[in-house]
């Protein structure tokens, strides 16, 4: 009798089996196709309106015109055909950065003034979807960022630059022009000429005195370290203007 339980016990759950294991398959093939973590990994982009209640709630968010750092340059090459895409990416040559940012840069640039030289910038805080046209053309992360997850530049905090002697606005010679795509602007590449080595060190150690990082594969671009908690913006410079957002500049 026991022998003819254990019997029906078997056949019920070898039933059971044979019931549940198409389920069991289609489980396991949505668990395989769904990223791990994809739902986490979401990228969220401001427009102005987020923006605005960002700043709102707190001041310290807001991007700042870096016009007003005292004897800045600017030098915005995405408002020009001048640069690696050959179109003009921005309508505006205009550059801003998070106020806390700005601060920093404002810091670095007092003290690069006292040794004669000012800050030249090509790039500050640059709009989401010119990053995804930057993607489109070159699609290697080394030099730009991948839309999946944005840059520092769309969060307000970094910085392409470089350096002019105060007085005459001439570029000090560096390894390379801005936005190569060689070795040579690698941030610890070989330089031969030490007068380039001298100038491109010398920026270098300038800005992380004030809490920047140079990026290893462009010696111009820079990323301000303390950026968490920032979000990735994408609002049109034209958009900056707007008087509502003016009064917490």
């Amino acid at each position: 009798m026991r022998n003819l339980n254990r019997i029906w016990i078997q056949i019920g759950f070898d039933a059971l089996r044979s019931a549940f294991k198409p389920i069991l398959l289609v489980v396991i093939c949505l668990f395989l196709s769904t990223p791990f973590g994809a739902e986490e990994s979401k990228l969220i982009v401001f427009d102005k309106a987020a923006y605005f209640q960002s700043i709102k709630k707190d001041p310290n968010r807001v991007l700042v015109d870096l016009e007003s750092i005292p004897e800045i340059v600017l030098d915005v090459r995405y408002a020009t055909e001048n640069n690696f895409t050959g179109q003009k990416i921005y309508n505006r040559g205009k550059a801003f950065a998070r106020k806390r940012v700005a601060e920093a840069l404002r810091n670095a640039q007092i003290e690069f003034l006292k040794q004669g030289y000012s800050i030249q910038i090509y790039d500050a805080y640059r709009p989401y979807q010119a990053t995804v046209k930057f993607y489109e053309i070159i699609k290697d992360t080394r030099y730009v960022a991948s839309p999946k997850t944005g840059s520092r530049h769309n969060k307000g905090c970094a910085i392409d630059l470089t350096l002019v002697d105060k007085n005459t606005k001439q570029s000090l010679q560096m390894p390379t022009k801005y936005d190569s795509f060689e070795k040579a602007a690698w941030a610890n590449a070989p330089v031969s000429d030490p007068v380039t080595k001298q100038n491109r060190d010398k920026l270098i150690e300038g800005m992380s005195r004030f809490g920047f990082r140079v990026n290893k594969t462009e010696w111009w671009h820079f990323d301000f370290l303390d950026c968490s908690g920032y979000e990735v913006l994408d609002i049109p410079f034209e958009e900056l203007e707007d008087d509502d957002l003016r009064k917490y500049k």
